[in-house]
């Protein structure tokens, strides 16, 4: 695989709160220093992280303990989500200027976008930050879906790095990664965790999964597996985790499943189980049947 600057596993990070609702450091350092120990980089203020619902000053606190928590030789990808375009060049500027490696962009997601006013979006957006850019696509949320021909124009300005897909198209995903796996200046990331394996196999630079959140080693496993020709040990901890993010996504809206995720992260004693509002704690025999999964799923594996 070509050396490109950005690959590996990058986990969308949970932004973890305190009873008051505020950042909390020490829950951060914690979580840092668990992907540091399994060669994992964050992805802060992603969709994992609740980022729509956080100010623009709780923002740059993240981001603040996130890099002063940041080891050695990890990467920090900075989520930029928001509807206002002057909001996302503003945050987007702010976020390198304090150090982040990349910053990893949607679409605003309130007005349905042509092709053009797509491209123009992210080529300005490019324009402005004059620093490293990632165009994220993630048809969940925005309820659009970037085609294909327009991440191929977007590829070749000079300050748009990668592509992290989330859309769940097997097709979409086998023409991306041969489209870009000969790029030393593209990289292509995965979102779709169930496929992470798949992915790497067919050469794609990295992974980007919310279950790393809960189980950082067995994503440092897989990607070492899939970087070794390992099929049979890839797929086996692709197995493991997929059983992993049933237990928090089964039956559950996107909200649901993040409020659950801090639960069992909770179990673990890495954070508090606090959301963000509107987001809120599941119901407690909901809660209940999540921790009793993941003790039940932890101690026969």
């Amino acid at each position: 695989m070509m050396n490109k600057k950005y690959k590996g596993v990058v986990v969308p990070m949970v932004t973890p709160l305190t009873t008051k609702g505020e950042i909390d450091r020490e829950a951060v350092a914690c979580i840092m220093a668990q992907f540091a120990q399994n060669n994992i980089s964050p992805l802060v203020l992603g969709t994992t992280g609740e980022s729509a619902s956080f100010s623009e000053k709780e923002s740059l606190e993240m981001l603040d303990a996130t890099l002063e928590a940041k080891a050695d030789g990890q990467q920090v990808y900075a989520g930029l989500v928001s509807n206002e375009v002057a909001d996302q060049n503003r945050r987007g500027k702010l976020y390198l200027d304090k150090g982040v490696d990349v910053v990893v962009a949607t679409l605003p997601g309130y007005y349905k976008l042509n092709e053009g006013q797509m491209k123009a979006h992210f080529e300005r957006l490019a324009d402005e930050l004059q620093g490293p850019l990632m165009v994220y696509n993630i048809k969940a949320t925005t309820q659009m879906s970037i085609p294909l021909s327009v991440i191929a124009e977007l590829s070749h300005h000079p300050h748009i790095w990668g592509l992290k897909d989330s859309e769940r198209d097997l097709e979409r995903l086998g023409e991306s990664i041969q489209e870009y796996q000969d790029r030393e200046d593209f990289s292509f990331f995965c979102g779709w965790g169930a496929q992470s394996a798949f992915s790497l196999k067919i050469g794609a630079d990295g992974i980007v999964p919310s279950t790393g959140n809960i189980v950082p080693e067995m994503y440092k496993a897989l990607y070492a597996a899939a970087q070794k020709g390992d099929q049979e040990t890839a797929s086996r901890f692709q197995d493991l985790t997929d059983q992993v993010a049933r237990i928090y996504q089964g039956e559950k809206s996107l909200g649901e499943s993040l409020a659950a995720l801090k639960l069992m992260m909770n179990d673990k004693g890495w954070c508090q189980p606090y959301m963000k509002p509107p987001l809120s704690l599941l119901p407690k025999e909901e809660a209940e049947e999540v921790v009793h999964q993941w003790k039940s799923f932890y101690i026969t594996n």
